[in-house]
């Protein structure tokens, strides 16, 4: 059995260490503090599964998780993040990533979500499943407006909240300036958002920069 992590703070990838050998002495940890570090070490070592933080020096938002999922597509990956959004589960689930929990539930539920993962299956909290299943179906009642946002408007949404330019957001995102700026109308359509500074104020209110 071996694992990644990949999550540039110490202690908690210590922390994660400590849950996956408890339950596996015997497994092999690797570790890395950025994507580019975990893409030499995932497709050098193979790893079971790759345990994944957001917030990453060479990382951003989804992106770090769009590029283990491009590289490494065999290998399932867990997303552990400060952000208990629903809805931001539901952009990473559809993306691919095989779970999601919060890093508030990891000391209870990281083991059980590796079990799930390393049979094939997929993860998410109890609490967050009902909502989640509602926002997949289109069916979630009081959707917020961001949940409204398909996975690319969402993406750009929380790069726009970060303070990223057109240009950088095109380029992070392998994109031309013009569907950017596309996107971005789309975004103010659908949410009711007059400018940049609407947008970034309410990803700010609903914890979503905290993924970024």
């Amino acid at each position: 059995m071996r694992f990644l992590i990949v999550d540039d703070h110490p202690i908690m990838r210590l922390g994660v260490k400590q849950l996956i050998h408890a339950q596996w002495p015997d497994a092999v940890i690797d570790e890395a503090s950025t994507i580019a570090e975990a893409l030499q070490l995932g497709q050098a070592h193979a790893p079971s599964a790759i345990v994944l933080d957001l917030s990453l020096p060479d990382a951003s938002g989804t992106e770090g998780a769009s590029r283990i999922l491009r590289a490494i597509k065999t290998v399932p990956v867990l997303v552990l993040s400060l952000n208990a959004e629903s809805a931001y589960a539901a952009r990473l689930l559809q993306m691919g990533v095989s779970g999601y929990l919060p890093k508030d539930k990891a000391t209870d539920e990281l083991v059980l979500a590796l079990q799930r993962l390393l049979v094939g299956g997929r993860y998410v909290t109890a609490a967050m499943a009902d909502h989640l299943l509602g926002l997949l179906s289109g069916q979630a009642p009081n959707q917020l407006p961001h949940e409204q946002l398909s996975a690319q408007e969402h993406r750009v949404m929380l790069l726009i909240a970060a303070g990223k330019t057109p240009a950088e957001i095109a380029d992070t995102m392998h994109l031309s300036a013009k569907t950017v700026g596309t996107y971005r109308a789309r975004i103010l359509e659908k949410t009711g958002w007059r400018n940049n500074t609407e947008l970034t104020k309410y990803c700010v209110q609903h914890g979503l920069t905290d993924a970024i």
